[in-house]
């Protein structure tokens, strides 16, 4: 009597077991789904890498202040060079300076994330300890760059908005500059170290990009020849009065050679003289992120439109 019961008895089991491995099998499914909702495939120039769709705890060599304008996650390692940046010490006081030398101490900071130059040392270990992007500085121009970094940090839309509303806003000063100064006016970006000048191409930063791109002023033929394919080039003093334009955008350091300011080849220069003459920070301009360059727009827009 009671072995008739056995092959229901085992029936029953059977099925409450099916019914177990099936109710766990879609609680693992849904980890694994809410796992996946947690991350993005985001397309770098060397492939696929899933990062974080938020990332909380970022290690940034290349990037910093481009992800301070975005909002777009915590950074806790930062590279030295932007450290030391004026315009974003407050931000960084209290950030680890890291380097792709220092392995060690990126491990300690825990990243969710890393970004790096495609020239950095030590990529591969890098990705051993988080996901790691990395950005050839210069192959994409200044506001794609933003762009692209947008759609890494999950905010494209972001990034785009502002991209759309900054280029807008320059190429309409540009036109009210070029009203005022002519349309053959030329512009050299001009900056000073110890020994010599530089001047620069369209796309070195110190407001390069806002000037000849954005707004479309006029690079004096000199510098195009020299400058413009390489990103710069340097002279001697005895040769300023062939690089320096109509107007000059002067990239000062206060560190540097300021002797060379006090030459009479430097103040015999037109621009000088009709105090055509704009001075930057060089230490705040050698990045193209959004705030630099709004700090620049301010600048050349100050220096071109309210001077005499």
């Amino acid at each position: 009597m009671k072995n008739r019961w056995i092959p229901v008895l085992l029936l029953f089991i059977l099925v409450l077991s099916a019914c177990g491995n099936k109710s766990t099998n879609n609680m693992n499914n849904s980890v694994a789904k809410d796992k996946k909702a947690g991350t993005i495939t985001y397309q770098s120039e060397f492939g696929p890498v899933e990062v974080p769709a938020n990332p909380k705890r970022i290690v940034d060599l290349f990037s910093a202040p481009n992800v301070i304008a975005l909002g777009g996650g915590n950074i806790v390692g930062v590279d030295e060079w932007t450290s030391m940046n004026p315009r974003f010490q407050e931000q960084f006081k209290d950030v680890e300076v890291v380097s792709v030398e220092s392995l060690e101490k990126i491990v300690e900071l825990d990243p969710d994330l890393i970004i790096v130059d495609s020239s950095a040392k030590n990529r591969d270990k890098l990705k051993e300890i988080a996901p790691t992007i990395a950005f050839t500085w210069g192959k994409l121009d200044y506001l794609t760059q933003h762009i692209e970094i947008g759609k890494l940090l999950n905010k494209e839309k972001e990034a785009k908005k502002w991209a759309d509303d900054f280029l807008e806003r320059t190429q309409a000063a540009g036109e009210e500059i070029r009203t005022k100064i002519g349309e053959d006016a030329t512009v050299s970006v001009i900056e000073n170290d110890d020994k010599q000048l530089y001047v620069f191409g369209n796309n070195m930063a110190r407001g390069t990009e806002i000037l000849y791109q954005a707004m479309g002023l006029k690079m004096p033929e000199i510098v195009k020849q020299n400058a413009q394919e390489p990103g710069y080039y340097g002279f001697s003093l005895e040769l300023v009065s062939e690089f320096a334009g109509d107007y000059v955008v002067l990239s000062k350091y206060s560190d540097g050679n300021l002797s060379l300011f006090d030459s009479s080849a430097w103040n015999n220069l037109p621009a000088v003289k009709n105090n055509r003459v704009i001075e930057i920070n060089s230490k705040e301009a050698t990045y193209s992120d959004p705030i630099t360059l709004e700090y620049l727009l301010n600048v050349f827009v100050e220096g071109f439109l309210r001077k005499p």
